[in-house]
């Protein structure tokens, strides 16, 4: 890995800015390869050197990617004056990465979210050539029809004249309160709550339960989350390459 400044290197790591990382290397409170730093802009290779900051070896990592069961009440940005967003919910030792989330679930709307400070990979998972599947469940007041799923395998036309690309719907059970599964290749505002209006009827509950190859952990409880496993990210990086 090509060598980069120190001081560069533990601001981006949480340690605080350039200015206060020269005062840890004053302090003498960074060491490199068990020497003690005397010039805060020395270049070291994080992922081949030993750094430690307060007596802790330095665990190194560009980017983080983490899954989370967004809860509802919470809403998918980085920062809000009013409402608690999904960043409030994990940890400082990830906030330093300043992660934010993949594309936006609505605050009522739970389930799958990927939060990374990967920014290539944010925007090709959100490019609308790529058509990422994102698959929901949802409860729905009405019974859902046959019809429906037909009208939404040819794209409806939602309130604004837009019409969708065709999207797959599954019925679960139909009944006053169906429960279905739908998959669509776009992610317009408001899409499922749109698109079920578009034909008469109304959605109760919403939850993202996969989004491209990524499948939510049933073992994530709302508001839990965790890192990608190396086969998740693999299977997520081929799929954004096809």
């Amino acid at each position: 890995m090509a060598k980069e400044r120190l001081d560069k290197i533990l601001a981006n790591m949480g340690y605080g800015t350039r200015k206060e990382v020269k005062l840890l290397v004053k302090q003498k409170e960074v060491s490199v390869n068990g020497n003690i730093v005397k010039d805060a802009s020395m270049h070291v290779s994080p992922e081949d050197d030993d750094i430690f900051v307060y007596g802790e070896k330095l665990i190194y990592k560009k980017y983080i990617y983490l899954m989370m069961n967004k809860p509802q009440g919470v809403i998918s940005a980085t920062e809000d004056y009013y409402d608690k967003t999904v960043i409030d919910l994990i940890a400082p030792e990830y906030q330093i990465f300043k992660p934010a989330p993949v594309g936006r679930l609505d605050k009522d709307t739970e389930g799958l979210l990927l939060l990374t400070n990967d920014g290539d990979l944010n925007h090709r998972l959100l490019s609308p050539k790529k058509h990422v599947p994102k698959k929901y469940y949802a409860v729905i007041s009405g019974i859902v029809t046959e019809e429906d799923v037909s009208k939404f395998s040819k794209g409806v036309v939602l309130d604004d004249g837009y019409k969708t690309m065709p999207a797959e719907l599954k019925i679960l059970k139909s009944q006053e309160e169906s429960q279905i599964e739908v998959i669509l290749y776009e992610g317009k505002f408001h899409q499922v709550k749109r698109m079920f209006e578009a034909v008469g009827k109304k959605v109760v509950y919403l939850k993202r339960i996969e989004m491209g190859p990524l499948k939510l952990d049933e073992n994530l409880k709302l508001g839990e989350y965790r890192e990608l496993t190396e086969d998740e990210l693999e299977n997520l990086f081929n799929a954004i390459e096809k």
